[in-house]
Formats: structure tokens, sequence, C-alpha cells
């Protein structure tokens, strides 16, 4: 059985986005999440904190899926931060480097206040 996937946007302000996921990030779900994410980046939010803790599996289609997203938030001179990272997940980062370039926190409100704290409040 599958958990059911949802995806939320808690918070925007300015530049400033938070896209809440939850359940499995698989083949099935990314391409929904990469529409929503680049649909808040063509809405003037390029900065993105990524909330991963509802996140119960994630394979190689959801880690593409945030490569894709970080590439374009990029392009639009913004940012991908990722908050609240499954232990997993967390591995699979580190495993594919992908730890060494992405920004992470421990949970959305310590991303939401280092991001508050810099040019997306502007």
């Amino acid at each position: 059985m599958t958990d059911a996937f949802h995806i939320d946007v808690p918070h925007t302000q300015g530049a400033l986005a938070v896209i809440a996921l939850s359940g499995e990030f698989d083949i099935a779900t990314a391409p929904a999440v990469r529409a929503r994410a680049l649909e808040l980046i063509a809405n003037g939010h390029p900065d993105l904190i990524a909330d991963l803790a509802g996140v119960t599996f994630c394979d190689s289609s959801g880690l593409g899926a945030l490569i894709g997203i970080w590439r374009c938030a990029k392009e639009a001179d913004g940012s991908l931060t990722l908050a609240a990272i499954p232990e997993r997940l967390g591995r699979l980062l580190s495993v594919t480097g992908m730890d060494t370039f992405l920004l992470t926190h421990p949970d959305t409100q310590t991303a939401l206040a280092a991001c508050q704290g810099n040019r997306f409040t502007a």
C-alpha cells in the first residue's frame, strides 16, 4: 500500500515559498512536485524551501525532481533549501553528492528564520 501523496504551500512571502511534501516522492509523484515548484518560481517565488518532513519514500525520480527544481530556481536567481530531510533521503543526498550544494535545515521553522534573515524579505 502506498502513502497518499500531498503537496501543500503553507507559506509565501515575497520571493520565498514553502512547498511541503508528504507521502511517497517517486516516479508517480515527482512530475507534480516539479510542476508545482516551477509554478511557484514563475509566480515570483524563486526561493523555495522544500519541507520534506512528511516524505515516507524517495526514489531517483524524486531526487531528479529536486535537482531540476534547484536548477530552475538558480536560473531565476533563486534557491532551493531542504528542510526536515528524512534519514533515508539524507543518505541518498550524501551518496550522490547533492548535500554539498543544497542548503539544508533540521526543520522548516529554522529554514524560514534563516531565509527571512537574508535577501528573501526584500
